[in-house]
Order: C-alpha cells, then structure tokens, then sequence
C-alpha cells in the first residue's frame, strides 16, 4: 500500500481483501475493517469490480470506495478510499 507500510497495514492480522461471487466481501488493513458491496464493470477488454464498503478505522465508523482488477494471473491491484480522508493503491497475492 502506497500510503501506509507493512508494519501498519500488517498489524493485528495479515492484511487481506475477499470478494465472494454474490457482489459482497470484507477486507482488514491495519486497524481499518470494512464489508464491500461490488459490481462488475466491464469496458473494452478490461473488467474490474467497483465497491463501497462501510466499518470501521480503530473504533470510530468509516466507509469509502475503491476498486479492484486483475494484473496478472495471481496478482490483484486496487486502490482503496477512506471517505473524506485518505486513499491509496495496493496489490494483493490471489490466495
């Protein structure tokens, strides 16, 4: 993640994102939490999922938006937005 290192972005618990095949999924960075409701975009050869997600950074409430697309076969890249406040590009090993 461009804006925070490892040491923030692992804390806790690995940091993960997780996508189901019903438009939902959570992820974790740090002490950020969030549930994502997505849709599917698709434009041209090129598809990403679009979401916002809604929970929490420490205890306080938080939301926001990003996207995620395939880089390469294994290779997840995203941005991820913190409404009204931070945002920053990641990638993310397929597990």
């Amino acid at each position: 993640m461009e804006m925070w290192d490892e040491s923030y972005f692992n804390m806790g618990v690995q940091a993960y994102i997780e996508v189901n095949e019903q438009g939902f999924g959570e992820f974790q960075f740090g002490i950020v939490t969030g549930q994502i409701d997505y849709e599917s975009i698709k434009d041209d050869d090129n598809a990403r999922l679009d979401f916002t997600w809604s929970g929490s950074d420490k205890c306080d409430p938080a939301d926001g938006s990003g996207w995620l697309k395939l880089k390469d076969e294994n290779i997840l890249e995203g941005k991820i937005k913190l409404h009204g406040g931070d945002s920053s590009m990641f990638l993310a090993r397929c597990a």
